[in-house]
């Protein structure tokens, strides 16, 4: 009888402690949450139901509510979209923007995670600051620096036409074009490129290259059978880290590119503040976000954890 007594009181402090974990989880899980919920999901909602409105006399939206009382939605704005070839070529040529921006971040960040992954310890935090450095200053006076840079009276763009002039090459004017929106976006985003992949490549086990040069493979097999393997995580979260914010992003496109570079957020833009077109912009909006989720739903497939045996492949392929 004692026995029976005794044990619902020891499974008390159990069901304590998983009622306390649980509380816990929730604690730490519920603000990301219900921010994620306030900022994200309600307007992603509410710009989608705007685009089934009519659009206002004076801009914004139509009263949703005909006089008499009836739900006055309408498609025009998504036929308005997909009966017109020029708002699919910007839409494409933005995806080839930050497609061409993703690719060569990857090009130019890793050998400079690598650099860092592979540097004394006494040194990584000091290049992992130099990384960052250019968020210490305003978005704008860079992407307005680079105005400076590219135009057609500054050293660079000069020099080059000198040197292109040697060829009996035409001079190129290197400002408001697809050029300079593509040095633009990757200048901006090139340190999200460089994070995630050193987060990365830090964490690989020297053992295991030592394992594939005892095996006979040569530096260059060691790196793209164990190294470049092992970093697909990182590689993956880069893109997806440069290449949703490019898609979408407008200023950059603006203020470099001109009316050569203009891209589906400068349309975006263009709708909500100067047409004041809101259900043609909230189309507009709705297809980017598509676009966004897609790449993010890619990145985290791509991304899912492989076996750890997996490794042990990759160094017996070295041989």
């Amino acid at each position: 009888m004692s026995d029976a007594v005794a044990k619902p009181e020891a499974s008390a402090p159990a069901g304590t402690s998983a009622r306390a974990s649980s509380l816990a989880r929730w604690l730490i899980s519920g603000p990301p949450l219900l921010y994620l919920l306030v900022f994200f999901a309600v307007p992603t909602l509410i710009m989608a139901f705007a685009a089934f409105r009519y659009p206002g006399d004076y801009g914004g939206l139509a009263p949703i509510f005909t006089e008499d009382g009836q739900l006055d939605l309408t498609l025009e704005s998504f036929q308005a979209v997909f009966s017109s070839s020029i708002y699919l070529a910007i839409f494409l040529k933005s995806l080839l923007y930050a497609l061409i921006t993703t690719l060569v971040c990857i090009a130019m960040a890793y050998p400079v995670a690598l650099l860092i992954a592979r540097s004394p310890r006494k040194w990584r935090n000091l290049l992992v600051l130099l990384v960052i450095l250019p968020f210490w200053s305003n978005f704008l006076i860079r992407i307005y620096a680079w105005m400076i840079i590219l135009g057609p009276q500054s050293l660079f763009t000069r020099g080059l036409n000198t040197v292109l002039g040697v060829f009996g090459v035409e001079p190129v004017s290197l400002l408001y074009s697809a050029f300079a929106v593509i040095v633009g976006l990757v200048y901006v985003h090139l340190p999200f490129m460089v994070l995630p992949l050193y987060a990365n490549l830090e964490k690989h086990d020297p053992a295991l290259l030592d394992a594939a040069q005892d095996l006979g493979a040569n530096a260059w097999q060691r790196f793209w059978r164990i190294t470049f393997p092992l970093s697909l995580p990182g590689v993956v979260a880069g893109s997806a880290l440069v290449f949703i914010p490019a898609l979408g992003i407008f200023a950059v496109s603006d203020i470099l590119g001109g009316t050569d570079g203009i891209m589906i957020g400068n349309v975006i833009k263009q709708q909500f503040l100067e047409s004041r077109d809101w259900p043609f912009g909230s189309v507009l909006s709705v297809m980017l976000t598509v676009a966004a989720l897609a790449a993010a739903g890619l990145a985290a497939l791509l991304a899912r954890p492989r076996r750890r045996a997996a490794c042990a492949g990759c160094v017996i392929r070295c041989c």
